[in-house]
């Protein structure tokens, strides 16, 4: 699975950028939570994935990458609604936002 990542490097590095920079917010609250979430890990197993299906089905432009990077964002709302939900203090050992 590493030679997966590896050769997909860059596309997934694309992705980072693109989640950071559409990450801000006039209100420092959503910045701090969003940070939090989006730097506490994570493999991005469903960017790449959405990735290699693009490539699968012959895709070659970039939006595959902004995609990507709404999946991601889609993802981490879902935790933080889970979290809220259940009143969670901890998710996987650390911290909530």
């Amino acid at each position: 699975m590493s030679e997966v990542w590896e050769y997909y490097r860059l596309e997934l590095v694309a992705v980072e950028d693109q989640i950071r920079q559409n990450l801000g917010s006039k209100v420092a609250l959503v910045n701090t939570v969003a940070a939090h979430i989006l730097n506490s890990g994570g493999k991005r197993i469903r960017p790449l994935l959405l990735i290699l299906c693009a490539r699968l089905a012959g895709y070659a432009g970039r939006d595959d990458v902004l995609l990507a990077s709404l999946i991601e964002y889609i993802h981490t709302a879902t935790l933080l609604h889970d979290d809220v939900v259940d009143h969670a203090e901890f998710r996987r050992g650390r911290r909530t936002a």
